[in-house]
């Protein structure tokens, strides 16, 4: 019997959580174990948090710790797939069974394994939720069929993305390092190095943003500048090591252009974290 674990990673979202929870234990494929990582909420999200393997951190080590974390966790378990999302993203009843369908039609189909499955992850109003698009590779209709409607991509966010243990082994867990912001993508495209994932788009999930917004250095606010910070430094990074320089030139070039007219402070802070992105170099963290 194939083992399925469920992470969540929380920070101050209760009421979200519990619908997040709800909604897991509504799935037709339950999962058979629920890992909540808590990012050192001051809300009750431990009164929501039960019938689940909790774990209240005692400092908030970001989005990318806590998946590192709870996916350490879930593999040390046993796990055989490994489903992860955030605490504001609601799966449909059978999202996580057809993404678990699809990466076992796809292997016997087609004699390959895929490292990933992904939902198509749809904003509150029903349309498509800009900030978790998958990447498409340049063949990506390559298996598509009316009857099992897939479609090859090299990286996902980490709103309803199921992993196998198989890919777990052979390319480790993601950056604890870098916080938030990338560090899905940079996992997910690690992955892709076995193969391609799957986007899935029978399989949907709703996720709950205040507003349906992408990673557009554009639209660097205030208050959401600190995000963008973490992002420009983690996407230098992982582009240094994945692919080159050009590809640190190609993604300085698009967010140099996205940023023209916005305030020249906001531009500053985004340059120097690409300069810091330069010098960081985490480990990957492989099974033992």
């Amino acid at each position: 019997m194939t083992k399925l674990a469920a992470v969540i990673v929380t920070h101050n979202r209760a009421d979200k959580l519990a619908k997040v929870l709800q909604a897991l234990r509504s799935q037709t494929r339950v999962p058979d174990a629920i890992y909540v990582i808590n990012n050192a909420s001051t809300d009750y999200t431990g009164e929501v948090a039960v019938g689940v393997e909790y774990l209240r951190l005692p400092e908030n080590i970001g989005g990318a710790g806590g998946f590192n974390l709870g996916m350490k966790r879930a593999y040390a378990d046993g796990a055989d797939l490994v489903w992860v999302s955030d605490d504001d993203a609601y799966p449909e009843p059978m999202a996580i069974a057809q993404l678990e369908q699809a990466l076992d039609r796809f292997e016997t189909d087609t004699g390959r394994q895929a490292p990933f499955a992904c939902s198509w992850v749809k904003w509150t109003d029903g349309g498509h939720c800009e900030m978790n698009t998958p990447a498409p590779v340049w063949d990506w209709p390559r298996f598509y069929s009316s009857d099992a409607p897939v479609f090859l991509v090299s990286a996902c966010s980490f709103v309803s993305c199921l992993i196998p243990r198989w890919a777990i082994e052979a390319h480790g867990f993601p950056i604890a390092e870098y916080f938030i912001w990338y560090d899905d993508a940079e996992y997910t495209q690690r992955l892709g190095q076995s193969h391609p994932g799957l986007f899935v788009p029978d399989s949907v999930v709703v996720h709950d943003l205040p507003v349906n917004q992408g990673v557009n250095y554009g639209l660097i606010t205030g208050q959401s500048l600190w995000k963008f910070r973490y992002g420009a430094r983690n996407e230098t990074s992982a582009r240094l090591r994945m692919m080159g320089w050009a590809g640190v030139a190609e993604f300085w070039l698009r967010a140099h252009r996205q940023m023209r007219g916005t305030p020249w402070r906001f531009r500053r802070a985004i340059y120097a974290a690409f300069w810091r992105g330069l010098w960081f170099r985490p480990e990957i963290e492989r099974v033992e």
